[in-house]
């Protein structure tokens, strides 16, 4: 009985039925990078980032569409709302979302997140009514529970040497999604404004003119769900993964003590004790925080870049279309894949993901502040100056998220990702709920004092965003920041 009692101790024991031990071998015999599940994360993620800010183009013409904002400078603060919406119900649901992932697995959460995001991101873009709209974006994000289960996942399908690239691909593809996505609201929406010979005012399109660019999303999304067929799942299924899971496992090392290692006792015991405080495990939380702060400033940037270029020169604007404003966002949506596939791998490996969050920080303020200076420019120039703005900008984000993604990863074990990722996707949409709703009331404020003496008009806006990068930075540096050994 010694003997059998000391077989798990001398080699790793895999479960024939078990998904996860099935990943876990498959990682143990291969040393190479698992193509196949890296392709999955990138799509999923991609599909979950793209409805997110798609609206940020068309969205202040269809709040004037919907005639609820009674004057033009009303705009921006109606339409922060509707941004709102989204991230405010996946703030609700979010640990849900990642509880469920550790029980039931992680491919369940992802597909159902799928048919939600397919079938209210389509309802969204036939909203016939402002309250419709809202409606539809919160459902949208309360059903929607990928991105944390999708983190989790890419750092489950590979060795520990390649977490940090299936990471990467996670806020590569999320950063695409967020500037793809509103390049498709550009380009689609009012088709029957931008093709009168193609598409009449009278047609299907014509009459809901923002379907169209929702109906491309969801359609990829179809896609994706199907390919999720194929997805295969990493969470061990088999009793002992149960028993841990379920906090019996410390109870029982107790009680056959005299059968089991004393060491294993103690890292069993430890496990135990990181899962019951996973609230107070500080490189965790710090790292979320850290997040929450750049993510929060991210989603208003967003927000702003499209209100403040498609608004009129009289108000600060650069009287930009929505198909102006898809344009300069594909081109940095293009440039942020070369980047992510060929520069950023040998800078994360020169500075570390902490170093280069901080340097991409310090870079934006500057950046901000040039913005709305931009208006006395016209043309080719302007183009020009927009272009490698947002492009730049864009970039700087991914390289911070990336970071912070690497860092929430390793600061919790295997089991607690699913639950970790899931009070990070809270924190995260709560300040970004926070974001696009402040970020249209102090948008529509600032449109209303142009002749102010102190940071006139839309100065005021990139202010505030300077502010809130400040602040990130600031908190990148110890005492604040704790990283895991």
């Amino acid at each position: 009985m010694g003997d059998e009692s000391k077989v798990p101790l001398l080699e790793k024991v895999y479960f024939e039925n078990c998904p996860g031990c099935r990943i876990d071998k498959k990682k143990d015999e291969s040393s190479g990078l698992p193509y196949k599940e890296f392709f999955f994360v990138w799509i999923t993620t991609l599909a979950t980032g793209l409805p997110i800010s798609s609206l940020f183009p068309f969205l202040y013409f269809m709040i004037r569409d919907l005639q609820i904002a009674k004057r033009v400078e009303d705009i921006g603060f109606y339409a922060g709302f509707v941004g709102a919406a989204f991230m405010f119900g996946r703030a609700l649901t979010s640990v849900f979302w990642g509880i469920l992932a550790d029980r039931w697995g992680r491919k369940p959460v992802i597909i159902i997140g799928l048919i939600s995001l397919i079938i209210f991101n389509t309802l969204f873009g036939l909203s016939v009514n402002y309250w419709m709209a809202i409606a539809t974006r919160f459902l949208l994000g309360a059903m929607n529970g990928l991105l944390g289960p999708i983190k989790a996942y890419a750092s489950e399908v590979c060795r520990p040497e390649h977490q940090s690239i299936g990471l990467s691909l996670v806020s590569t593809a999320w950063g695409i999604g967020l500037i793809i996505g509103p390049a498709l609201g550009g380009f689609f929406a009012q088709p029957a404004e931008k093709f009168p010979g193609i598409i009449s005012e009278e047609s299907f399109l014509g009459r809901f003119p923002y379907f169209l660019p929702c109906f491309c999303i969801s359609l990829f999304a179809v896609g994706v769900l199907i390919a999720c067929y194929w997805l295969p799942e990493t969470l061990h299924n088999h009793p002992e993964s149960k028993t841990t899971d379920e906090t019996i496992e410390p109870l029982e090392a107790s009680y056959n003590g005299s059968d089991m290692r004393e060491k294993d006792v103690e890292d069993e015991g430890r496990a135990q004790s990181n899962k019951e405080n996973l609230l107070t495990n500080w490189p965790l939380m710090s790292s979320i925080i850290v997040y929450c702060v750049f993510s929060l400033h991210d989603m208003a940037y967003s927000e702003i870049f499209s209100l403040w270029a498609e608004s009129d020169r009289k108000f600060g604007g650069l009287s930009f279309s929505s198909e102006d404003v898809g344009e300069v966002l594909a081109i940095s949506g293009f440039s942020l894949l070369v980047f992510q596939l060929f520069l950023y791998p040998p800078a994360e490996r020169l500075l570390g993901p902490i170093n280069l969050s901080r340097v991409s920080a310090a870079i934006s303020i500057p950046l901000l502040a040039s913005h709305p200076f931009m208006t006395n420019l016209s043309g080719l120039v302007l183009s020009v100056a927009v272009n490698c703005a947002s492009l730049l900008k864009n970039v700087l984000s991914m390289i911070i998220i990336t970071g912070t993604f690497i860092l929430q990863n390793n600061a919790v074990a295997q089991h607690q990702r699913g639950a970790a990722n899931g009070i990070s996707m809270t924190a995260m949409s709560f300040f970004k709920a926070i974001a696009p709703a402040a970020a249209g009331v102090i948008f529509s404020w600032a449109q209303k004092r142009q002749d102010a003496s102190f940071l006139p008009g839309d100065q005021m806006v990139f202010f505030i965003l300077i502010l809130v990068e400040f602040i990130g930075l600031m908190m990148t540096f110890k005492p604040f920041l704790a990283v895991k050994n």
